[in-house]
């Protein structure tokens, strides 16, 4: 059966007026960011360094903000070992962190990000010899000791359930880089890092390399699909949005073509992890990285997988046998098969709810969506984001814009960089920097927080904005996510601010805001034509919001299957069986379609290095993210007590609160893997409904 946008008149109407209150009137933000930040936008009264750190206004500065690290860093470990210490053990080692990640998180970034050669290089060695300096602090027995001491027999003063907590998270960092063990195996210890880290790097910059086959190897009716250069094919992607199937099985056959050296590389990597788990104390590499998370042990990491797999069926099986229809009405015989998917999926979208999205780029603007985040945290928590001048010299490129998070009565929460154009040599993804984490100072002043939003929107031209497709909505609204709980953290250590917290929770407060960003009532408060000021027509807007909820049974096996074979790669005896074989096997059981025999999708997966035992932590923060929307703010999205309750009882935390713990309390319910899979199961099944409520179907 196709799916077919059904007359306006007939379409839920999920837009009616008096659901909440929102502000009438657009912020100064659709302004500031449809014209695109420039030097006029400086302030040349006063001259700062890169994030007004003074050091900061020429590479050499790097090395001064290093020096003042070291000194304090020596100054906290003669603290921690003076037995007449009068401060408690946990605030040292958080004061001794701060100090190192302020320099070797802002040195990070600015290694990735600056334009300059000169400024990357000077960060790149500051984060060289912060990274010495960490190793030497992970082999201090005597700090390890002390901060043992103070947590199993009692510090100096009386300490907190938070107290405890990080300093155990301090300690099991310790432990993870084997500074309990014997020094032969201390040292092996910090060489299986080093290779692990190596490896990682070398598999990561494999898994994008094109492939190159001769011409003759290719059918000469498709070789035109192709790159080509000389007498050879050059096979960069998947090529899924080629209408010809041909052309998108040979894509997928030959890029997934086994590597040799990839595979010696993936396997050096998953034995090292497990001798490293092995010699610290745990079973396997996954029973050393799930510590501490909503799910803490591999047996329910399965169990959630297995059950969510199981309940999804129909509605997978369904999204294929769709799927298969369609690849038979272009007049192809095969069954469907995995190249032709994402192709599917993309028409689908297209063709049944005419969602292109050159229509709907212009009512997308950067400052619409900007003014949408705006109406949303001003409703939700009481805060504005306000535009704020820059110092010249503050910012590594001229095109960034500065956002104080202002709250009505709190006052300045902390600030955003906003670094959204592409630009020659920036990375090309999309993603959320720490620049310096929350916490309480000495004094009793809170230190604010700094982050950085890297994305990658097209400039705004002449008489244009920057406009976004909805799949850049998503993301700016996912990303704004991860900020706000930077921001609204308030923690006392800043070793638990904002996003550090588990894996399979840091997720939550951005997938939520996905939901914010697909619904309705929400789009409708800001999308407007950027040259008319009109806003989306409704019949557009319900087209858009079903589309999004199309095949999402189909998507969500594929990351199961990705996650049981990372479970696999990260257990107890990862090689026991033909690794071929087991992804055939895995593939077929999780995800329902067949696997293609001499491919290797899983050379190129390079998430297994950065997510290595934990790529599960998306669905699981899904499933509590849905949870908190259709509890909290499905009815009401705007609704300020339910705002408030989500900002003290989630976000405030950071990761100073177990998060197994953290989700009960808020949910009132236990984060079983029965209850996480159901929350998945229920967003699939509800996503099913609505696409039912604006199409119709027949057989075709």
């Amino acid at each position: 059966m196709f799916y077919k946008i059904i007359t306006k008149g007939l379409v839920r109407n999920f837009c009616s007026e008096g659901i909440f209150k929102h502000r009438k009137i657009r912020s100064p933000l659709v302004e500031v960011f449809n014209v695109k930040a420039t030097k006029g936008s400086l302030d040349f009264s006063k001259r700062g360094g890169l994030f007004n750190v003074p050091e900061l206004v020429t590479p050499s500065g790097f090395s001064e903000i290093q020096k003042q690290c070291v000194v304090q860093t020596k100054k906290l470990i003669e603290e921690a070992q003076n037995a007449e210490r009068t401060r408690k053990m946990v605030e040292i080692f958080d004061e001794m962190s701060d100090s190192l990640c302020r320099v070797a998180d802002l040195a990070e970034f600015i290694r990735i990000a600056h334009p300059s050669p000169k400024f990357r290089a000077a960060a790149e060695e500051t984060c060289l010899s912060v990274s010495e300096i960490v190793e030497h602090l992970n082999t201090n027995r005597k700090l390890y000791d002390n901060l043992k001491e103070s947590l199993t027999v009692g510090d100096v003063t009386a300490t907190t359930e938070v107290d405890n907590l990080v300093g155990q998270l301090f300690l099991f960092d310790f432990e993870q880089n084997g500074i309990h063990l014997s020094e032969d195996l201390r040292n092996k210890v910090v060489k299986l890092n080093n290779a692990i880290l190596n490896l990682g790097q070398r598999f990561v910059a494999g898994s994008d390399l094109p492939r190159i086959v001769k011409k003759s190897v290719i059918p000469s009716s498709v070789q035109g699909s192709f790159n080509s250069e000389g007498d050879n094919i050059i096979v960069s992607g998947l090529s899924v949005d080629s209408p010809n199937a041909m052309v998108r099985e040979l894509a997928y056959k030959i890029y997934y073509y086994p590597d040799k050296q990839q595979a010696l590389l993936l396997e050096n990597l998953i034995q090292h992890r497990l001798e490293l788990a092995n010699i610290c104390g745990f079973k396997s590499y996954a029973e050393r990285v799930l510590r501490g998370g909503t799910i803490d042990n591999t047996s329910d990491v399965i169990s959630f997988l297995e059950i969510t797999s199981n309940d999804i069926k129909q509605f997978s099986n369904s999204d294929f046998k769709l799927m298969n229809k369609m690849k038979r009405a272009d007049n192809f015989e095969e069954e469907l098969a995995i190249w032709d998917v994402p192709y599917y999926v993309t028409k689908a979208k297209r063709n049944w709810f005419s969602v292109k999205q050159e229509e709907y780029c212009p009512y997308f603007s950067l400052g619409a969506c900007m003014d949408g985040l705006n109406i949303i945290f001003e409703n939700l928590y009481g805060i504005s984001l306000v535009n704020c001048p820059v110092m010249e010299g503050e910012c590594w490129s001229s095109d960034v814009y500065k956002l104080a998070v202002e709250h009505e009565t709190e006052g300045t929460l902390g600030y955003i960089y906003c670094d959204f154009y592409e630009r020659i040599g920036k990375p090309n993804q999309d993603c959320h920097f720490t620049i310096r984490g929350g916490k309480e100072l000495n004094d009793g002043s809170y230190q604010v927080p700094i982050a950085v939003l890297l994305l990658n929107f097209r400039s705004p031209t002449w008489g244009t904005p920057s406009l976004l497709t909805p799949h850049n909505v998503d993301n700016l609204f996912h990303e704004m996510g991860h900020a706000m709980h930077s921001m609204l953290a308030r923690t006392k250590y800043q070793h638990v601010t904002g996003t550090r917290c588990s894996t399979d929770f840091a997720e939550v407060p951005s997938v939520l805001m996905e939901y914010f960003a697909s619904d309705p009532r929400i789009i409708k408060l800001f999308a407007r034509h950027y040259e008319t000021n009109a806003p989306i027509p409704e019949e557009m807007l319900q087209r858009l919001c079903a589309s999004k909820k199309v095949f999402t049974a189909c998507e969500t096996k594929m990351q199961i299957f990705y996650s049981v074979l990372d479970q696999l790669f990260h257990s107890e005896d990862p090689y026991s069986k033909n690794v071929p074989e087991a992804v055939a096997a895995i593939q077929e059981q999780y995800y329902g379609l067949q696997y293609v025999p001499n491919t290797a999708w899983h050379l190129r997966f390079s998430h297994l290095v950065g997510y290595g035992a934990k790529y599960y932590s998306y669905l699981v923060s899904r499933s509590v993210a849905h949870s908190i929307w259709h509890n909290h703010f499905q009815s009401d999205p705007l609704n300020r007590k339910q705002g408030e309750n989500y900002r003290r009882d989630c976000l405030a935390h950071g990761g100073g609160k177990n998060p197994k713990k953290l989700v009960a309390d808020f949910l009132k319910i236990e984060p079983s893997p029965k209850v996480l899979a159901n929350s998945l199961v229920t967003d699939i099944s509800e996503n099913y409904k609505e696409v039912e409520k604006c199409c119709y179907s027949h057989n075709i």
